[in-house]
Parts: C-alpha cells; structure tokens; sequence
C-alpha cells in the first residue's frame, strides 16, 4: 500500500525507521549501511523530511543525527499510516482482543530498529491460552503477509531489562 503511494524506496525505509519507533535515532553513515544505498539519495530525504518538520537533528561529535519530530501535527497519523503498512496495528487488535489477561505487548528485533524484515518479534505479558495464540498467529500471519514471531512472560516473571537490545528500545505497543 504504502510503495503505491510513496515512490521512493529511500523514503518508505525513513519512514519505518523513525516512525516505527520513535526513539530510533540515526546518522547518514550509519543509514547508508543499514539501506545499502548510496549518501546522496538519503541525505536528500533526510532533508526533506527537516525541511518538513517530520525530522529533528542534532549534533553528536561531527555527525549529524537525526530523530522523529513526534512534536509534529502529523507525527501520530504517519505512525499509524506506518504501523498499518507493517501490519502490526492488525495483529495487536485482533490479538489482544482474544488471548484473555494480556498486560503489555511490545514489538523487538528488526521491526523496533525501524527495519522491514519480513519477521515481527513480539514479547507478550500476561497470562494467556497458549494453544489458542499459535491460531491467531497463524490467521495474522496470512493476514499481513509477515512471519510472526514471541515469546510469552507471565506478569511476575518479566523484567524490561530481559528484553532491552543494544541496538533499538522495545516498542511498547499496548498496556493494560
């Protein structure tokens, strides 16, 4: 959907990484490696979008790192433009209104770092039907067209730390 609408590549990749999550902070070095695309074509986006007012920056060192306005009027509607591309807004909905005793789900891996790759992890708290989960999964899954991956903590067990990533916070996605 959103390819449709949005032609450039570049562009769609912003969007998911700062939108996503919206505590991603990136330099364009560091995007250069992490797109495999060349500095001039996400320089003159990254541009745009704090041209726009969608992006912020500010200096670290002698790089210039760049992060999501979420001050900006239009900050929750393109999040959940974003979400919904990835599917996730989908799978939370429909997940949480029938696993029972769900606490907080948040989203880890690639999906956190503002990455499409294919597989969304979920960590999900709560007491829930396990069996029942696996056959939500599997209906989202097709659903979404993205392979869906967690891991389940009971409310007593669970330790932010657990599951924190050096490389992206957990996107909190709903509590209870």
């Amino acid at each position: 959907m959103i390819d449709t609408l949005i032609s450039s590549k570049t562009r769609v990749k912003l969007l998911l990484k700062f939108f996503l999550n919206s505590a991603n902070k990136a330099y364009l070095r560091n995007l250069e490696t992490e797109f495999g695309e060349s500095t001039n074509s996400i320089r003159l986006e990254l541009n745009r979008f704090e041209k726009a007012g969608m992006l912020k920056s500010s200096s670290e060192g002698n790089k210039k790192v760049f992060s999501a306005n979420t001050a900006h009027p239009l900050f929750g509607d393109i999040r959940n433009i974003v979400l919904k591309y990835v599917g996730i807004d989908q799978i939370v909905e429909y997940v949480i209104k029938h696993l029972g005793e769900v606490e907080r789900v948040f989203v880890v891996g690639d999906y956190a770092r503002g990455l499409d790759g294919g597989i969304i992890d979920l960590v999900i708290v709560g007491r829930i039907n396990q069996s029942f989960l696996v056959d939500l999964v599997n209906k989202a899954e097709q659903k979404i067209e993205r392979r869906i991956r967690y891991i389940i903590f009971e409310p007593e067990a669970f330790d932010l730390e657990k599951i924190r990533d050096r490389k992206a916070e957990p996107l909190l996605l709903w509590s209870r």
